[in-house]
């Protein structure tokens, strides 16, 4: 079986080599795995010319955090039209590894969770599906448990509000005397290069993305199992 590691591509090399050393990671996880990188657009190699190229079937997992439009209309659009004896897995979501990793980001850039004049920022991609946006929320009130903090918000660097400056104001009337951004992003690209400009003209720090980590690689393989244990079981 084979597992397709589907991102939705970027004309920024750096957004390519996290799906690529991703790939990797589970390679050295499971070294018994086909394990293919593809992208939907702007990187190679393209999800049509990996279809094209599997034998045997296949589980495409979206490298993908919301479940919005690339999932529930590019994706499976382009498997439809390649034939190929593969199905999509769900994708990754607000998972609780992903959760722990972006606490690790933020402790990498001298966070802590008992600073009680700290706000927290979540930036990410938003989308025309309201239930994505509040999936997406969703990650800011979880990453506010157990801390001391003033609190949390959700803004988004494209499409709907709140933006990054709203989500400023309002963490600063709730008391908070120093911000921090968390980007909610598997890598970086032209996105967080904006926010991250935004961020530096404003004083305010900026945490990495998700990037390469084992426990990103472990939700893909979570992903993964669920459906190869539900194709083995029918």
């Amino acid at each position: 079986m084979t597992l397709i590691l589907t991102a939705h591509g970027s004309v920024d090399p750096r957004s390519a080599a996290v799906t690529h050393a991703v790939a990797g990671r589970i390679r050295r996880l499971r070294p018994w795995l086909d394990v293919r990188p593809a992208f939907l657009e702007k990187a190679s190699p393209s999800l049509s010319d990996v279809l094209a190229g599997v034998t045997g079937h296949g589980i495409v997992v979206p490298f993908l955090l919301a479940d919005a439009y690339h999932a529930r209309i590019d994706l499976p659009s382009v498997i439809e039209a390649s034939g190929a004896d593969v199905e999509q897995a769900g994708v990754l979501g607000q998972d609780p590894a992903l959760l722990s990793v972006l606490r690790q980001r933020l402790a990498e850039s001298g966070v802590s969770p008992d600073d009680d004049g700290l706000g927290v920022v979540v930036v990410a991609v938003g989308s025309s599906s309201a239930t994505a946006n509040a999936h997406t929320a969703a990650v800011a009130k979880a990453l506010h448990t157990g801390t001391r903090w003033p609190g949390t918000e959700v803004a988004f660097a494209t499409g709907p509000y709140p933006a990054v400056h709203d989500a400023t104001q309002t963490l600063r009337a709730r008391g908070a005397r120093r911000l921090v951004i968390a980007p909610w992003f598997l890598a970086h690209g032209r996105i967080t290069d904006r926010v991250a400009n935004y961020a530096a003209a404003h004083g305010i720090p900026m945490a990495e993305p998700l990037g390469s980590h084992n426990l990103v690689a472990a939700t893909v393989l979570d992903r993964f199992d669920a459906l190869s244990t539900a194709s083995v079981a029918a």
